[in-house]
């Protein structure tokens, strides 16, 4: 059954399907719109008591719902300036070394630093031997993506892909799975050195949105685009730790690296399958 839905992914027609649902969660269509998010709520049995406004009904459109906001408080962010928080409410998929500038992606299955980053081979060199940290948000989760520590945007790359499901059984059985699905990179400057933040698409994420940008994606495109941020000066576009940078409409998966010796060691219990819940301690700064 499970090679049976692998190879119903390669035949879908994937990116119609995502664009169209994607059209349909940001219309209003009142008593609709309204039965499905509670359908939705159910199925995936979300804790409505965490978010800002916890009545299905106030939502106009699915999207609105699926990007809600949260209580003030209710994700206190690590203070402590040596260790980094986590970014986003999911669950860990694999982290580590990047070894001979391969990321590990599931058993039998890696995919390079060049690759993920749009094969531009300057930016895949600041992470030589560094680490990474790939976090799977599942659809129940809180879809707001937050820094890890203060930083300082200096790149942005949109890579053009396919959009494959990026859920465990699928990342156990595509190759090369979030270098291959449409994304897009971010890179920021901390005191730490560079820090990637890769925001990877899937079936039926019906967008990417940043919050210097807006929506990234749709429209999909066919080839890579870089946009280039001054760090200094008015212009600069400086992100404090536990900020909002982005969002998913519909779940998906966000890929961080790190330069060489940036990590120190990840926080107690976090290791692969483990929750994550957003502003908690990710990671040991040296």
């Amino acid at each position: 059954m499970d090679k049976v839905k692998i190879a119903i992914q390669y035949m879908l027609p994937k990116h119609f399907l995502s664009r169209l649902v994607g059209k349909l969660a940001a219309a209003q269509l009142g008593k609709l719109t309204t039965f499905f998010i509670k359908w939705f709520i159910k199925q995936y049995k979300i804790d409505m008591s965490e978010a800002k406004d916890s009545n299905p009904e106030a939502y106009k459109t699915f999207n609105l719902f699926f990007t809600r906001e949260l209580k003030d408080g209710i994700r206190p962010i690590c203070d402590d300036e040596k260790i980094l928080a986590h970014p986003v409410d999911g669950a860990v998929s694999q982290l580590g070394p990047i070894k001979d500038g391969e990321i590990f992606q599931a058993k039998g299955h890696s995919y390079s630093t060049l690759a993920l980053l749009g094969d531009q081979p300057q930016d895949a060199e600041r992470f030589k031997d560094g680490d990474f940290a790939t976090i799977y948000l599942a659809p129940k989760d809180y879809h707001r993506l937050h820094m890890p520590i203060t930083g300082t945007l200096s790149k942005m790359t949109y890579v053009p892909g396919e959009l494959f499901s990026v859920n465990p059984l699928t990342a156990e059985n595509v190759p090369g799975l979030f270098a291959r699905n449409e994304r897009v990179v971010a890179i920021f400057e901390t005191e730490i050195g560079p820090i990637a933040m890769v925001l990877v698409g899937a079936t039926i994420v019906a967008s990417i949105e940043t919050v210097w940008a807006g929506t990234v994606t749709p429209p999909a495109g066919k080839q890579v685009f870089t946009w280039e941020y001054p760090t200094e000066g008015k212009d600069a576009i400086t992100l404090q730790k536990g900020e909002e940078m982005g969002r998913f409409k519909l779940g998906s998966t966000i890929v961080m690296c790190f330069e060489k010796d940036a990590i120190e060691k990840f926080a107690d219990g976090v290791e692969p399958k483990a929750t994550t819940r957003m502003g908690q301690p990710f990671a040991h700064i040296k």
